[in-house]
């Protein structure tokens, strides 16, 4: 294995990035991680966002896989946290593009994190990849992710890798879980809007499929089935033998959460197509929300 087949992953101990890591290197491919923090192994490189990084320590990698970001599943979204939200995306994003900007077309590939969120609550529609951002907190926020990634330059590689809630203990269905558990879950608003999800599984292996299949511009990430919150809530409760009967109408969603929240989260309707993805050969393990269930819980 050559130093130049080496992925540098910042935000590797997130549920993606640990979980991509180690798919990685059970493969014996290379990975360097850049911590905030100080560096303990020779695998990693201390970096700050704050400041800038040197095009040298990113020069010779294969591909730069861009994960940061505070969790989203972190409620309510105050104000502060919305700020939170914005900025843990956004400098180290920036950082990252500066950084590979002067290397042109020799940088390597940039695979930057962004969201299915970034189209927002759209009802009917089937969105692929060429659909504009809609017009919740989430969207706008995922439209100046994604162009803090291309800041990177034209003649980089750049992979805006839009990610759906992933169906995972660690993942959407961590706020879930437990109401579930104790009887107290039931239909989100109207309970028909459609959720973007995937697996952790197909996660990785997107991610890995675009490093490999140099795929660039925008990529959705989510499972090849539509499934409804109404689907994926009820066939947890199955699972777990408990009722899925008590409703949470939506204005008490967004009186709890806040209205940025509840609408970008739990009420969004947005049938998400991984046209890029299926169209370049990919294939998913996991094809319904019930099979992503199914892996997620064992």
């Amino acid at each position: 294995m050559t130093h130049a087949a080496r992925i540098i992953v910042s935000g590797s101990s997130g549920l993606i990035g640990s979980a991509l890591v180690s798919s990685l290197r059970a493969d014996g491919i290379p990975v360097t991680r850049l911590v905030r923090r100080a560096a303990t192994r020779p695998d990693e490189i201390a970096w700050d966002p704050a400041r800038p990084l040197h095009s040298e320590v990113l020069a010779g990698a294969r591909a730069v896989v861009n994960l940061n970001g505070a969790s989203i599943g972190k409620l309510p979204w105050t104000a502060r946290y919305r700020s939170v939200l914005r900025d843990s995306r956004l400098a180290p994003t920036r950082a990252l593009a500066a950084a590979l900007r002067p290397l042109g077309e020799e940088a390597p590939a940039f695979l930057s994190a962004s969201a299915v969120g970034i189209y927002g609550d759209r009802p009917g529609a089937r969105l692929t990849e060429q659909d504009l951002p809609g017009s919740t907190f989430l969207a706008q926020l995922s439209a100046e992710w994604e162009a803090a990634a291309l800041e990177a330059g034209p003649r980089a590689r750049v992979a805006l890798i839009r990610t759906a809630s992933i169906l995972h203990p660690r993942g959407v269905l961590k706020p879930l879980l437990p109401l579930t558990k104790l009887g107290l879950s039931g239909p989100l608003g109207r309970g028909d809007q459609v959720w973007p999800w995937i697996s952790l599984d197909d996660e990785v292996g997107a991610i890995r499929h675009v490093i490999d299949h140099g795929l660039s511009g925008p990529i959705n990430l989510a499972g090849p089935t539509p499934a409804s919150a109404r689907t994926i809530g009820s066939e947890l409760a199955r699972r777990l033998r408990r009722p899925y009967v008590l409703p949470a109408p939506a204005w008490a969603l967004r009186l709890g959460l806040g209205r940025d929240a509840a609408d970008s989260l739990l009420l969004a309707d947005a049938t998400v197509v991984p046209e890029a993805l299926t169209q370049s050969g990919f294939a998913f393990r996991h094809r319904s929300a019930a099979e992503a269930l199914d892996a997620a819980l064992g």
